[in-house]
């Protein structure tokens, strides 16, 4: 089923056996390939011929898979308990011809031992969502994982409705999660925390392998890239839905595409996701709630921060006051480039703050307020102030008003997954089998800075309909 390109090195599944289990996908009675991303094959090095959807439905294991399903635990709005791969199987560690190290992961693939009670399936909607999602977001520029297939199964699982289901491979720098070091620790086994850590490190952080204070370092690193990536999602408009400890990767990559969903109209009390009754994970409480996932990281960590738990605390609560400030300076960088702006003054944050108010009580597009900055038309006197005040500052840039607009147009995309767009695109798929929306909207989602090419149709706010739109988690 596949060429010997497939180059496994399953070093997680050489870890104590505490990690994970065993695993074996479950039979699919007709595997059908839906999508598969040729783009990515070729940046994994994968040169893979004859039949995909065997492969991509787990009923043809390439050469050096190993299959388990990891362990971890997560705080899910909130509350403790303890998980595990319910409907996802590692097949192990692919190493690219560039030396790059990837899990790929069968996603409703069948029950695994840590189920509980669930069917371990995905329906076809849901994996066409992340496969959508999570190729938009690479091309953003924000780290993601990535999905490299989707397979339908052939046949149909029982969630609110009966629905096609389906498998999508999902390709990840790790599956190693907040959750999974709270894992460790909820075993008090700080043996394997310390081994678990150790693995983490070399993979991702090679760089603090001999360091002498290597789990402060740590947990510093971990810190500042979670600051870089809120402040990512943040500036486009992305709301996860479902910012659970399981769903932060310590690699700093977005994980976990349920119920999100992007802003249309400004403000940050925005909540898409239907299981989001109380807004804990609103647009605007991100930032607090990933500063809050990171905080039950570094409880996980104290028994590896001293030998004391005064001092471990004390180095944990240092680290952990570092967060607000890192989270705000790569935000604020990220927004003086969607103005165009290079340099710093004190006053820009109440800069943007202003242009923010306004979009909020004038009820704006998130998306094409910046992307037409330039033109003040058809905006109201307030914004008109603003806009004065705006080109004031850009006066007193270095820059040219040409290589600010420029820099504008690398920062503020032209198009964004459109939530009524995707709806349309997934309904097509799932109820019809008709792929020609999906894959349309793909192909623009891949070139999002480009602003001669997009079609208006991308690019238009959502209608009126789309008022009160929900997304679902799909488990």
């Amino acid at each position: 089923m596949s060429s010997p390109s497939w180059q496994f090195d399953n070093t997680y599944a050489r870890l104590p056996a505490a990690f994970f289990e065993k695993a074996t996908p479950a039979l699919t009675p007709a595997p059908q390939l839906v999508l598969f991303n040729k783009r990515l094959a070729e940046e994994l090095g994968l040169r893979l011929d004859g039949e995909l959807a065997p492969l991509f439905a787990g009923q043809a294991l390439p050469k050096g898979a190993e299959p388990i399903a990891q362990a971890y635990a997560g705080h899910q709005f909130g509350g403790f308990t303890m998980l595990g791969d319910g409907r996802a199987i590692l097949l192990g560690e692919h190493v690219t011809p560039a030396n790059v190290r990837v899990d790929i992961q069968l996603k409703g693939s069948g029950r695994t031992p840590y189920s509980r009670r669930g069917d371990g399936l995905a329906a076809l909607g849901p994996m066409l969502r992340e496969y959508l999602i999570s190729e938009a977001m690479h091309a953003l520029g924000i780290p993601t994982t990535r999905s490299l297939a989707v397979v339908r199964t052939g046949e149909q699982i029982e969630r609110e409705t009966r629905r096609p289901g389906a498998i999508l491979t999902r390709v990840a720098s790790s599956h190693i999660r907040v959750g999974t070091f709270q894992y460790a620790a909820a075993r008090r086994d700080e043996a394997n925390l310390r081994v678990l850590a150790d693995y983490t490190i070399a993979r991702h952080y090679p760089e603090l392998t001999d360091a002498s204070d290597k789990y402060p370092a740590f947990l510093h690193a971990v810190l500042g890239r979670q600051a870089t990536l809120l402040a990512k999602w943040q500036l486009v408009g992305f709301i996860h839905g479902v910012m659970n400890t399981d769903n932060m990767a310590i690699s700093g990559e977005t994980i976990d595409y349920g119920p999100c969903a992007f802003l249309d109209t400004y403000h940050p009390g925005t909540v898409f996701s239907s299981i989001d009754e109380n807004g804990r994970y609103a647009y605007g409480n991100q930032p607090t709630m990933a500063h809050w996932n990171l905080t039950r990281f570094a409880e996980s960590l104290l028994p590896l921060l001293g030998a004391a738990e005064e001092e471990a605390v004390a180095v944990a609560m240092e680290a952990l006051n570092t967060f607000p400030d890192l989270y705000e300076q790569a935000w604020l960088t990220g927004m003086r480039q969607k103005l165009g702006l290079q340099t710093e003054e004190a006053n820009d944050q109440e800069l943007i703050a202003s242009l923010l108010t306004w979009m909020e009580q004038t009820e704006a597009d998130f998306t094409n307020t910046f992307r037409t900055l330039n033109d003040p038309t058809d905006k109201n006197t307030d914004f008109a102030a603003w806009h004065t005040r705006w080109q004031e500052r850009r006066e007193r840039e270095a820059s040219s008003p040409a290589e600010q607009f420029a820099l504008m147009q690398t920062a503020n995309p032209a198009v964004i997954p459109r939530n009524h767009l995707v709806e349309e695109a997934l309904a097509a798929a799932e109820n019809d089998n008709n792929l020609e929306p999906l894959q349309a909207l793909l192909e623009v989602l891949t070139q999002p800075y480009d602003y001669s090419s997009a079609p208006s149709k991308y690019q238009e706010p959502a209608p009126a309909s789309a008022c009160g739109y929900k997304t679902f988690c799909g488990t």
